[in-house]
């Protein structure tokens, strides 16, 4: 029977760990195991908070497969280490049994203001509370956490991990302002009059991509990001369309499924190549009884359906494209489609902020420390490079919250 210690022992100690290596945020993996196996189990928790303040969140959801557990030595014979599973006990005991007030610092420093509690947020309020700052999130949400809590579904992360890092947040005297909206109301330049040192923008992205089709107004037509912050309010029936094949898409299928849905569809408009979505959740979805139809492109959205035809991708110029085969149009019948080709920032912010410079796509444009064209104010995650994994938040913002400690000292101190 399986289990963490058993895995752990697996561990072979390499000299050179690769597994270090296939992290993104370096987590001292090999160090971390041996701990464990000796039962230092707090002291190994402190090395993975202060390395990543999401380590109970990343593992659980990191792709380990392609990180830590596909680049272990072992998996060229059989299968990698599951360090996160190791992970998951250790970080699991750390949250649960120290209290963060032992972190707080009795010389405060400047105010710092966060727009938007998900993964970016929360990395950089814990980082600088620890050292000394005092941190307040303006949360749009009922509650902080973002993708995790609006985004991945319960079967995938259980809301109390997010309910243990609020709590600890709190502890360290983080204050939390929820269901408020930066731009329309307070702006950036209320929260500066009001002796903020810096501004952290990580937003996130929750306005869905639109397809420009005919029937998308319709009322049996949903976002799949909509659709994830609430599924128990959504009434889709037994035959369900979805269009697109990332890791929105397949949440949402995997969650309707859960929900009673006799028959979930995924349109894709490539063959394999265009599912985007984490492989092994995408092979779970398949086996919980997701369907799959390639090479389609959908062309008009009915009340009672879609009207879908063949694609083909093509070379043109030298670029990838798709030719639809409008021959072969065809009608399929379902009671619901649920659009999941992406999704962009809001602009309530950028719209009250004219020196803050953003992209085509919207996205706000940093330098590489994550400093915005507006003085004081940051900004990292999603809003920032489009929707990305949560460890590779993580490290974008250890090295943010880096520069605004740096920033605010030379600012303030």
């Amino acid at each position: 029977m399986y289990n963490s210690t058993t895995e752990a022992r697996r561990c072979i100690a390499c000299k050179v760990p690769f597994c270090e290596k296939g992290c993104p945020v370096s987590t001292p993996i090999k160090n971390i195991i041996k701990m464990y196996l000796d039962n230092k189990i707090l002291e190994a928790g402190d090395i993975l908070f202060k390395n990543n303040p999401l380590s109970i969140v990343c593992a659980i959801v990191c792709p380990h497969e392609k990180q830590c557990e596909g680049s272990c030595i072992l998996s060229r014979k059989s299968y990698g280490v599951k360090f996160g599973e190791i992970e998951n006990d250790i970080s699991t005991s750390y949250i649960d049994n120290v209290d963060f007030a032992i972190h707080k610092l009795n010389e405060k420093r400047s105010k710092v203001a966060i727009i938007g509690g998900g993964p970016a947020g929360i990395t950089i309020a814990f980082i600088l509370a620890f050292r000394g700052y005092e941190i307040t999130i303006y949360e749009s949400h009922s509650q902080i956490g973002g993708v995790l809590r609006y985004g991945i579904p319960e079967f995938r992360l259980p809301k109390i991990v997010i309910d243990k890092l609020e709590t600890k947040l709190i502890e360290m005297g983080v204050k939390i302002r929820p269901n408020i909206l930066i731009g329309p109301t307070l702006t950036l330049d209320d929260i500066f009059s009001d002796g903020y040192g810096a501004i952290f923008i990580g937003t996130g992205t929750w306005n869905p991509r639109k397809l420009k089709i005919k029937g998308e107004a319709l009322g049996n037509v949903h976002y799949a990001i909509d659709y994830l912050k609430s599924p128990e309010y959504y009434k889709l029936g037994n035959k369900i369309i979805i269009i697109g094949a990332g890791n929105v898409a397949v949440d949402a299928a995997r969650t309707m499924i859960r929900n009673g849905a006799k028959e979930v569809i995924i349109l894709n408009r490539e063959g394999e190549s265009g599912i985007t979505a984490n492989k092994r959740e995408f092979n779970d979805a398949v086996a919980e009884g997701l369907q799959v139809l390639n090479f389609k492109s959908v062309l008009e959205i009915k009340d009672d359906g879609v009207v879908l035809a063949n694609t083909e991708i093509v070379e043109k110029d030298g670029n990838i494209d798709y030719d639809i085969d409008y021959s072969t149009e065809q009608f399929y019948k379902c009671d619901s489609v649920v659009v999941a080709i992406s999704q962009g920032p809001r602009s309530n912010i950028v719209s009250t902020n004219k020196d803050l410079e953003i992209n085509e796509k919207g996205l706000i444009i940093t330098n590489m420390d994550g400093s915005t064209t507006k003085k004081g104010v940051f900004s990292g995650g999603d809003v920032v490079t489009g929707a990305k994994t949560v460890v590779e938040a993580v490290k974008m913002s250890k090295i943010i919250a880096e520069k605004m400690d740096e920033y605010l000292k030379e600012e303030f101190n």
